[in-house]
């Protein structure tokens, strides 16, 4: 168990650390998002099969469609940012508060 704890935890490191140090491609910052919510899961899941009770599972597979839902709609408005501006660097993105 404390082997899958602690790749969760070097999942959630690696995903903090894309996110806050490649703030400039937003594909990455997502990618970084995406697998922080994964290294949650792996641990609501371990604590689920280590206390022998469904929630952890059920929350699990909750997050999981709410990462998707997020992903979906992440990846549409970023198909659409680059229609209309040509890129999607962050730095582009301050013409959006406008």
């Amino acid at each position: 168990m404390e082997l899958f704890l602690f790749f969760s935890l070097i999942l959630f490191i690696i995903g903090c650390f894309g996110m806050f140090l490649s703030r400039k491609h937003l594909i990455i910052v997502l990618i970084s998002l995406e697998l922080m919510l994964l290294s949650i899961n792996i641990n609501f899941i371990i604590y689920s099969v280590l206390l022998d009770d469904i929630l952890g599972q059920i929350y699990a597979i909750m997050l999981l469609a709410i990462a998707a839902a997020e992903t979906a709609i992440g990846l549409a408005i970023l198909v659409i940012y680059y229609r209309l501006r040509g890129g999607i660097s962050i730095d582009l993105m301050c013409l959006l508060k406008s």
